[in-house]
């Protein structure tokens, strides 16, 4: 009994070991599974990756928009920028608090025209979060996205707009003599 066990474990043993030759065989044959082999052959350059999900036949002209919601500098490194789709890119925001106090503050994004909303994949953006900027204080902050190829072909032009705003009770208030300052009393 122990001897037709261990035929029947060693059997198993080297029948996994031969499954992964079969299988590149089967796929081989079939001509399926073979991204890794594409991505070699393309442009006859092997070993050269190419991002075989760019569509270069095709260039979207994306525009930067900002709204500022307060005294302070909100802008793009690039106001528009061509990109092809499936192609990743990357625009830089630039943020300066203007105000002589600390603030928190969020941008929130939208789009032109809003069928194109569904096809703009943001991998990175300063709009998943909520931000604390010092007095006068200057950050920048990436956007990373993807226009997805599956973009309508009569969209050639896509907007991107962001609302940069003071998000309440996350700051300390303003000092009490500049409140003082700004109000005046009622006449009676």
């Amino acid at each position: 009994m122990l001897g037709k066990l261990t035929v029947v474990v060693g059997l198993m043993f080297g029948f996994g070991y031969a499954l992964v030759p079969m299988y590149n065989a089967i796929c081989n044959a079939l001509g399926i599974n073979n991204l890794a082999r594409s991505e070699l052959l393309v442009n006859g350059h092997s070993g050269e990756k190419v991002n075989t999900q760019v569509d270069p036949t095709r260039t979207i002209t994306i525009e930067f928009d900002t709204n500022a919601r307060g005294p302070w500098d909100f802008k793009p490194a690039v106001r528009s920028l061509d990109v092809h789709p499936g192609e990743l890119t990357t625009v830089m925001y630039e943020f300066k608090n203007t105000q002589d106090r600390t603030m928190a503050a969020q941008a929130i994004p939208s789009y032109a025209p809003k069928q194109a909303m569904a096809h703009f994949n943001k991998l990175e953006c300063f709009c998943f979060n909520e931000y604390t900027l010092k007095p006068g204080e200057t950050k920048q902050w990436p956007v990373v996205f993807v226009v997805d190829s599956k973009l309508p072909k009569d969209v050639r032009t896509i907007t991107l707009s962001y609302t940069f705003f003071e998000v309440g009770g996350k700051i300390p208030p303003a000092p009490a003599e500049k409140v003082a300052a700004g109000k005046q009393e009622p006449k009676s």
